[in-house]
């Protein structure tokens, strides 16, 4: 870690967890000098080796606020995060056995991505969910924001859907060469309606007082005693417990096709251990340097000294399941995977269809995706490195398992 920091243009510095400066996209570092000139951020702004830019926040930052929120340094995903199970069931079986439809693991992976929704997808009826009937029970906090209203009903028929882009499902293998399983999702278009509908709320407050955080930070911020504030915290927490309940309900979903394919062809009934739920996309209010502050994490996880929590790597690379160091300078916080290399189209421009499918068949990697002409957008070229990403936070984790990737279900 290393600190960025030049008096006369920023009023807070930036601790960095990569080697040098270089290391930085121009952009993410001019996002996080932005940062570093919000007037209500305490003590200075952290940045996680995984940093790359985003929308008016670099992912893989994080920001203390003193009685303020920013919708755009939570982000339009809010609450998304991972999920993670083990199980007692060999690789090397999933790969030998041989059913009528092929390799075991094939048939999982086909029976994943037949049935969860993936992409825009979503299930023809609504699905039970209890974090959606509490928010109905309790519908007068949420009717002044009345153009978000019809999302909770909507939302129902997403309860178990995995999403696009980085989202995905996957079927890995610990060094002791079982089975796991570990998936990303959040709050699909619940969140990012939320997220999208008080940025611009934010943005007209600001101007209507005349904010001193110039408009094209894309910083816009609510002070949490105002009544804005408070409702979109309400609305932040209402899609947070969304997508923990998105991600409890899906790996319910993939633990049941796991076992019921194992089970059919092998005979054995995997037991699991070891769960994990985690958000990387949030606000909370915590204490840190001696005061309360709402620490915003934007594509970075909470790492208390202890804490378990889930770092992944890119498809067809490894991941790693970690144990956090407490480290106060990092808010108590490491990175969220590996962060992005090329943006989407950028990856798309230099890697080609088929040189990704050649990789991941030289992995032994079983591919689950309906349509493989945008499947560069994730490959594991796009990505940094995540095992330079993990020796660039020793200081904020330990790993304690890595997995590599079997198979992966992607929209």
């Amino acid at each position: 870690m290393f600190e960025y920091y030049y008096h006369d243009k920023m009023l807070i510095p930036i601790k960095i967890w990569t080697k040098s400066i270089e290391d930085i996209e121009v952009n993410c570092l001019k996002q996080a000098i932005n940062l570093a000139n919000l007037p209500f951020a305490v003590d200075h702004i952290a940045l996680m080796p995984d940093t790359h830019t985003g929308k008016g926040m670099p992912i893989g930052g994080i920001v203390a606020c003193r009685d303020t929120v920013i919708p755009n340094a939570v982000g339009v995903d809010i609450g998304c995060g991972m999920s993670f199970v083990q199980t007692d069931i060999s690789v090397k079986l999933l790969r030998e056995i041989v059913t009528g439809s092929g390799e075991l693991i094939k048939v999982i992976i086909g029976n994943i991505l037949r049935t969860i929704p993936v992409g825009f997808q979503h299930y023809k009826k609504p699905q039970e969910s209890a974090v959606l009937d509490k928010a109905q029970s309790e519908i007068d906090k949420y009717t002044a924001d009345s153009e978000l209203v019809g999302f909770i009903e909507e939302s129902y028929k997403s309860v178990g859907t995995l999403g696009g882009g980085n989202h995905f499902i996957e079927i890995q293998e610990d060094e002791n060469g079982l089975a796991c399983i570990m998936l990303h999702s959040g709050s699909r278009m619940f969140g990012n309606m939320i997220g999208q509908h008080f940025n611009r709320l934010a943005h007209d407050m600001n101007r209507k007082y005349f904010s001193c955080v110039p408009e094209d930070y894309n910083l816009p911020f609510l002070p949490v005693d105002t009544e804005e504030g408070q409702r979109y915290l309400n609305w932040m927490r209402l899609a947070m417990d969304f997508a923990f309940e998105n991600r409890t309900v899906m790996l319910r979903k993939v633990k049941d096709i796991f076992s019921e394919q194992v089970e059919k062809h092998t005979g054995q009934i995997p037991e699991y251990s070891n769960e994990i739920n985690c958000h990387h996309n949030y606000a909370a209010l915590e204490n840190h340097y001696g005061e309360n502050v709402w620490v915003h994490r934007k594509g970075a996880i909470h790492s208390a000294n202890g804490e378990i929590a889930i770092i992944p790597g890119s498809m067809g690379s490894n991941s790693y399941i970690v144990r956090g160091l407490g480290n106060a300078e990092s808010f108590l916080t490491s990175s969220h995977g590996a962060g992005r290399s090329y943006s989407r189209t950028g990856a798309m421009e230099r890697f080609s269809v088929e040189s990704v499918m050649v990789d991941l068949k030289q992995h032994n990697v079983i591919l689950g995706k309906n349509n493989k002409k945008d499947v560069a957008e994730e490959c594991r070229f796009a990505y940094k490195n995540i095992d330079i990403v993990m020796e660039n936070q020793k200081d904020l984790t330990t790993p304690i398992k890595k997995l590599f990737t079997v198979g992966v279900v992607k929209g």
